[in-house]
């Protein structure tokens, strides 16, 4: 199988495209505008030219801006690069490779707030509370779009928090991370500069969420919409704790102004049923996240190669 990869020099696309060569698909990688087989995915004419000449066989669609922060900055960049470059993506596969299967990555975070101790399943009210959510819906229904006019096989994934080793230090986990190893290494005093701590979400092993893009690729239903979760919510300050015993530094947290966003997500929790009963499962652990992550960041294992977007709190 012939997959082509948007994104693929993202920290998701990094373990992505391993993972598909792994299991010995042929791989089209695209990357950013300055990334390998770089590519300015809002350039129409662009995307459309590659695809001529990739047909390929599946699709799985990341680029994007993936940075909520960046979003509430940037909210016509995130438009633009979220929706028009889903929008140039599926057009170019419905003109030259029309019997493709494409994997759409949207995100949980468009759920918005959901009552503490529930879980949001496929069915729950989309609420977006940033610009990124709302790009994220608005690709969603053009992708629904496209399925109805013209039975294109496009999969709609929406993962919640995934971490590991390669994810951009803009993002908390990875933010958290790199302060406690300089904490360790007696480079600074023992104190870190967070955001609020108090939020609640689903994180998953990385490694987790790419088991689950290929089977949505491989078998998800056209049309269809998958969480990819854990369904257990564990707060910022939890996994901050967590990453200080991995580390054995014990920093004190000092609030940033700077990392608080406009408008915060006190609980976000989603229910995983429907891409376990297609076969998901959710092999590692968070702990086992946060362990490579360390481990890459002091030299203890190589790094998959990270994003570029920024995220931060």
């Amino acid at each position: 199988m012939k997959v082509l990869v948007t994104g693929a020099d993202g920290f998701v696309g990094a373990h992505l495209v391993q993972a598909l060569r792994a299991r010995g698909d042929s791989v089209e990688p695209w990357g950013g505008p300055e990334g390998q087989r770089g590519l300015e995915i809002t350039d129409a004419r662009a995307v459309e030219s590659r695809m001529r000449e990739a047909l390929p066989d599946g699709v799985v669609h990341l680029a994007g801006m993936s940075s909520v922060a960046r979003s509430h900055e940037q909210p016509s960049a995130a438009v633009q690069v979220n929706v028009l470059g889903a929008a140039h993506v599926l057009e170019a596969v419905r003109r030259h490779a029309p019997e493709a299967r494409i994997l759409l990555v949207g995100s949980g975070e468009v759920y918005g707030a959901v009552p503490p101790g529930d879980r949001a399943a496929e069915t729950y009210p989309l609420k977006p509370l940033s610009p990124y959510a709302a790009s994220k819906v608005a690709a969603e229904v053009l992708a629904q779009q496209m399925v109805a006019s013209y039975g294109m096989s496009v999969i709609l994934a929406r993962p919640f928090n995934h971490i590991g080793p390669g994810q951009s230090p803009g993002f908390v986990v990875p933010s958290i991370a790199r302060q406690l190893v300089e904490v360790a290494r007696g480079h600074t005093a023992p104190i870190i500069e967070a955001g609020d701590l108090s939020p609640v979400r689903d994180f998953s092993h990385v490694a987790d969420v790419v088991d689950g893009y290929l089977l949505l690729l491989d078998h998800g239903k056209p049309g269809e919409v998958y969480n990819l979760c854990s369904g257990e919510g564990r707060s910022i300050r939890d996994l901050l704790d967590e990453l200080q015993r991995v580390a054995g530094t014990f920093a004190e947290v000092h609030v940033d102004p700077r990392r608080l966003r406009p408008v915060e997500i006190p609980w976000l929790v989603g229910d995983p049923g429907k891409a376990e009963a297609l076969g998901w499962q959710r092999r590692r652990t968070v702990r086992e996240a946060l362990q490579e992550l360390m481990d890459s960041l002091q030299g203890g294992s190589p790094s998959v190669p990270g994003s570029a977007s920024s995220s931060t709190r």
